[in-house]
């Protein structure tokens, strides 16, 4: 077979004279074939295997370093070229060992190509790294200012100034520790940063704020466990770079959405420097019963555009890592706005993210993923979105990542990238227009209870289709990117002047409402209209089908003093303040544990089937039943009323033949009435009356400080006032029936 290597001279743009390259003492380690896989550097007990994948390198070499990681020791070649990897065996290697790799091959960037052997590159496998990456030009695969630019070919090296690999022995001792693989209709999400969750809890030890072992200490746990949240998302842990324009201006990239090693967790979050800190913080919060989803970023790398500097894959194959542009090969296919799209169409590329997420399940014990920008995961070479994507078919058929929660976030800025409700059977997607939706209800604007009675219900028009169900739905209002909980009801504009951007970035269709005045303010009825809208969307969320996602201090206010784009903010705008919470803040969080407990105990409000709105198969009640503020059922005529800003409905208990425990038992639930009035006046509502045995019970009012109702019981036919900018949850039941505790 002909060997595929750019070999030819002709072919290399610049090239760098070996003699320039520093000098290195002979080798003293001994070398042995090895074998093609596994990929990476794999200590077996005995020594280490080490295995590269490059379609187009003429050389690859091992480059060892001190403990320190400043001293480069031996420059060992990789002996053997099988199948398109390069490998060797390293006898004398242990774990611990400091290493990187220089990769020899053509410049020639109009071909696609960018070796340089000056450059010290990160295996893509890296299970560990240290250091952190230091920007200078000298990490740069051309010479920045070359009247060339990148197609100059720059000779320093950059060692001094990258992260090194580690070798890393992954024994650990996981006792009992399992999947917890609970049920998505029972999932509650709570999305969190690992550095910003932990940072200023007094209560945590300050060698470990900040840190996954942080994370995992008793009080962090318990706040958990106590809110009623069933699975963490971790904003990305992966290791990740801060952007040179960033650092420049004394930022980082805090979020982390700018992934380098896709098996290394962030050095940062290590307390104590080993990756079982990690795995220890799994393993307690498994013991919790709480699950470890990660936001994961395959889409796109570190390396930013063709300008960017060389750090691992480009410098190792380019053209196989990357989508190139097919008309200047110099340039990259951009899906992300990142600069680079990682190319899942070379078969090995699909194999690192396969192997990198089956890692993460098999070897750290993770319950899921969050994709971002997951549209462009999914894109064919002619730009197009295909949910029959290599990539989402050997997800789908794999035995290790189709029984994990995937999620989806389904889009990114290439043509047609908005593909909400298009991912196949199995995974749940970010459901944006339940954040609009809900958003814009409870600001006030009319003509979106239609829409808003389909997201408070699974959304079925997005999702209910080829067996999907309500759980396909990732319901949220906010999340890390954009406004708070607090800040959405605080502020009409975005302030975000400390990015530095001159408050051109994050997105200025917040759907917000300031309540009457911006920002800060010591007007007690603005701020109890505040609280107020709080806890109706709040509620809305949390008994909404469907799976719901919190994000991380929205429990109790924290503010981000109106910054909805807080990226590069690793400060006190992005922690979470403990110390400051005080009683508004204690309240709202006692309202969010209450409802967590109402959703948990009360199937009805976490279905795994979509309401049909007739009559549940085997009994005679409908399912859900849409009320005007007279009792009666609505009309279509009601529906299409453009300036109603009310809705309320009953959400009957009985399971028919469709509600079914796991071992086949009817479940029935009590009957629910929710009223939503997003109008500035009192509405009377008159309850509906099903038959004259049973009264309804109010439990939530979220016109009250606390969000509780008061007890008293209101027999059907009789009308109830239903304050402005309210919610109000009230359950049917018989006098001797006890009413849930709220």
């Amino acid at each position: 077979m002909t060997d595929q290597r750019t070999t030819s001279p002709a072919a290399t743009e610049a090239m760098a004279p070996a003699t320039e390259r520093p000098a290195i003492a002979p080798a003293r380690q001994r070398i042995w074939p090895g074998l093609p896989y596994p990929l990476g550097a794999t200590w077996d007990g005995t020594g280490v295997n080490v295995a590269v994948f490059s379609l187009h390198a003429e050389k690859i070499e091992l480059c060892l370093f001190d403990s320190s990681g400043r001293h480069e020791t031996d420059r060992l070649v990789l002996p053997e070229y099988t199948n398109e990897v390069w490998h060797g065996y390293f006898p004398d290697l242990r774990p611990g060992q400091r290493y990187g790799l220089r990769v020899s091959g053509p410049y020639a960037p109009r071909q696609g190509h960018r070796f340089n052997p000056h450059k010290l590159l990160l295996d893509p496998y890296a299970l560990h790294l240290v250091g952190r990456l230091e920007w200078n030009d000298a990490v740069y695969g051309y010479t920045i200012g070359h009247r060339l630019g990148d197609l100059s070919f720059d000779m320093r090296d950059s060692a001094p100034f990258m992260p090194k690999c580690v070798v890393t022995d992954t024994a650990f001792t996981w006792s009992d520790d399992s999947p917890l693989r609970r049920p998505w209709p029972e999932t509650v999400i709570y999305e969190t940063h690992v550095r910003g969750f932990t940072k200023l809890h007094p209560n945590v030890p300050e060698t470990l704020r900040g840190t996954f072992a942080g994370l995992a200490t008793p009080d962090m746990v318990q706040h958990l466990r106590n809110l009623g949240v069933t699975a963490v998302e971790l904003l990305p842990v992966h290791t990740f770079v801060d952007e040179a324009p960033l650092v420049h201006r004394s930022l980082v990239n805090y979020w982390g959405y700018n992934t380098l090693g896709f098996f290394a967790p962030e050095p940062r979050y290590l307390s104590d420097g080993g990756i079982a800190e990690f795995k220890t913080m799994v393993k307690v919060l498994h013991d919790a019963g709480i699950e470890v989803i990660l936001d994961v970023v395959y889409n796109h790398t570190a390396e930013g555009n063709r300008l960017g500097p060389t750090l691992s894959f480009r410098g190792i194959d380019n053209a196989s890592y990357y989508r190139l542009d097919p008309n200047d090969q110099s340039r990259y296919v951009d899906f992300t706005g990142c600069g680079n799209t990682f190319n899942l169409h070379q078969p090995r590329v699909l194999q690192l993210v396969m192997d990198s997420l089956r890692y993460w399940v098999e070897k750290m014990h993770v319950d899921g993923f969050r994709f971002d920008l997951a549209t462009t995961l999914a894109r064919e070479m002619d730009g197009s979105f295909n949910r029959y994507s290599s990539f989402l078919d050997v997800v789908r058929q794999d035995p290790v990542l189709s029984r994990v929660k995937l999620i989806a976030e389904p889009w990114d800025i290439g043509p047609n990238g908005y593909q909400l409700g298009s991912f196949p059977p199995g995974w749940a997607e970010w459901n944006d227009r339940y954040r609009d939706t809900v958003r814009r209800f409870w600001k006030g604007e009319p003509g979106t209870v239609a829409e808003l009675a389909s997201r408070l219900t699974g959304s079925s028009d997005i999702f209910d289709l080829r067996g999907r169900r309500p759980w396909a739905s990732i319901n949220f209002v906010t999340a890390h990117d954009g406004f708070t909980l607090a800040d959405l009801v605080s502020f009409d504009h975005k302030h975000n002047l400390a990015n530095g951007e001159d408050n051109r970035d994050g997105t200025d269709q917040n759907h917000s409402w300031n309540c009457g005045t911006e920002g800060e303010t010591e007007d007690q009825n603005i701020l109890a209209l505040r609280a107020r809208q709080q806890r109706n969307i709040l509620a809305t969320l949390l008994l909404s089908q469907g799976t719901p996602m919190l994000l991380a201090g929205d429990e109790f206010g924290r503010s981000a003093a109106g910054n909805n784009n807080a990226y590069c903010q690793d400060n006190e705008l992005s922690w979470l303040d403990w110390s400051e919470i005080g009683a508004e803040g204690e309240a709202l969080h006692a309202f969010v544990r209450r409802l967590l407990r109402l959703r948990s105990e009360h199937v009805v409000f976490r279905r795994g089937r979509f309401f049909l709105g007739k009559p549940t198969p085997g009994t005679k009640v409908k399912d859900i039943t849409w009320l005007r503020p007279d009792r009666e059922e609505k009309t279509q005529e009601d529906w299409e009323v453009s300036y109603s800003r009310c809705l309320s409905f009953v959400i009957s208990g009985e399971p028919g033949r469709y509600h079914l425990t796991a071992t086949g038992i009817a479940e029935p639930d009590d009957t629910f009435l929710v009223i939503m009035n997003a109008t500035e006046e009192t509405i009377d509502y008159t309850l509906p009356e099903f038959d004259s045995t049973h009264a309804w019970h109010p439990i939530v009012d979220t016109f009250h400080p606390g969000g509780a109702a008061e007890a008293k019981d209101i027999a059907p036919g009789e009308a109830t006032p239903v304050a402005p900018h309210s919610l109000q949850v009230f359950v049917r039941r018989n006098e001797t029936d006890q009413p849930p505790q709220f």
